[in-house]
């Protein structure tokens, strides 16, 4: 049995679960993992709560829960479907860099308070030399951050276009 493309849904289903496990795996929380992975293995990229919970297996609570997680992280956008006032649930098409840009802000935060954290517990001291090193280490992987992202943006570019 395929779908109108031809692809076998236990197939797809079985891919969404694996990807799941991985991002569960990587410290992502299950539900949605699976949200997350559903969303980005469908053509359009869009689904219903509804879709969702059918495809999933899942309760409508399961899936409120996984698209709060899913914007609050800015992995997907919430969106209202045309003529109507259900909500679909979109994955942006450049949700890897969103996710990293996200985290960005992130390690700007723990770089203030590791900053903080240094001159209270002064530079000097094992403490306060560890907490200078991790702060020099996220200082380290903010700027290569920055500078990778510049190198995705020109290849996504070369490869597949604005």
């Amino acid at each position: 049995m395929t779908d109108e493309v031809g692809r076998d849904p236990e197939t797809v289903s079985k891919f969404v679960e694996t990807f799941a496990a991985q991002l569960v795996e990587a410290g992502m929380q299950r539900m949605p993992s699976r949200v997350f992975a559903a969303l980005l293995s469908s053509d359009e990229g869009v689904l219903t709560s509804s879709e969702l919970g059918e495809q999933l297996q899942i309760s409508p609570a399961a899936v409120s829960g996984a698209v709060r997680y899913l914007t609050m992280t800015h992995m997907i956008a919430r969106e209202r479907e045309p003529g109507s006032r259900r909500e679909r649930y979109r994955v942006h098409g450049d949700q890897w860099y969103e996710a990293l840009t996200n985290r960005e802000a992130v390690l700007k935060r723990w770089e203030v308070a590791l900053r903080e954290g240094v001159e209270s517990l002064g530079p000097d001291t094992p403490a306060g030399r560890r907490m200078a090193e991790t702060l020099a280490f996220f200082e380290f992987v903010d700027t290569e951050i920055a500078a990778m992202m510049e190198r995705w943006r020109a290849h996504r570019r070369e490869r597949f276009g604005d």
